[in-house]
């Protein structure tokens, strides 16, 4: 078995266990502060999130054991920790016992913690309106419902995607940021009514409707 395959098997995207690892939201936390910064140690961790620097350090080692981190290069006494190179979408999978409620569980400590975010970010706003008065905080909340198949939605998903990846990019190469640049949170999620059936299609709409009479009736 090659090298990546042993790694793919050991960072398996639907591993329950290794999913429950990152649905907690101080391991979240730490992860979006090393994505946000690059790399850190432990002290910085502590600093930013207001933990002590032993839960931090426990935390980040359990990050690490899962593969969603690693060591970033030492600085003398100090050991800071990066995000690891590869990006992850968790896929539950049905025949992984546990995998489906595993990611579950991961998204309601991430969508909690996103519109926590958002909301502490519109009390800061309205409580530093003074200190912020002629500053550009460019901020939206949009919500729409719309018909689409499950192809037309995944190029949608495909599509905006495509319009943040210049952006994204800029996490990576402080160089190209342009002067002004903000650092910008974006979060969205999409899913289907499952208490509303599928379209059925124009051509059901010649169809004749289950509860019309028929014409020897009529007759």
């Amino acid at each position: 078995m090659s090298t990546e395959q042993s790694t793919e098997t050991r960072l398996s995207r639907s591993d329950p266990e290794r999913i429950r690892a990152l649905a907690h939201p101080l391991r979240l936390a730490l992860l979006e502060y090393l994505d946000d910064t690059g790399e850190a140690t432990a002290t910085q961790c502590a600093k930013h999130t207001g933990e002590s620097v032993a839960n931090c350090s426990f935390h980040l080692r359990l990050l690490a054991r899962y593969g969603f981190i690693e060591p970033a290069e030492q600085r003398g006494r100090e050991r800071p920790w990066r995000p690891s190179a590869r990006r992850e979408q968790f896929v539950p999978d049905e025949s992984v016992p546990g995998s489906v409620r595993a990611v579950v569980e991961l998204a309601e400590v991430a969508v909690r913690q996103e519109a926590e975010g958002f909301i502490g970010f519109l009390h800061q706003r309205a409580d530093r309106a003074a200190e912020l008065t002629g500053r550009s905080l460019p901020a939206s909340m949009t919500k729409d419902t719309f018909w689409a198949t499950p192809d037309e939605t995944d190029a949608l998903l495909h599509a905006v995607g495509a319009l943040l990846e210049p952006y994204v990019a800029r996490m990576k190469d402080a160089s190209s940021r342009p002067a002004g640049a903000l650092l910008m949170r974006w979060f969205a999620t999409s899913h289907p009514d499952l208490a509303v059936d599928p379209a059925p299609g124009p051509e059901a709409s010649d169809a004749p409707h289950p509860l019309a009479p028929h014409a020897s009736e009529e007759a």
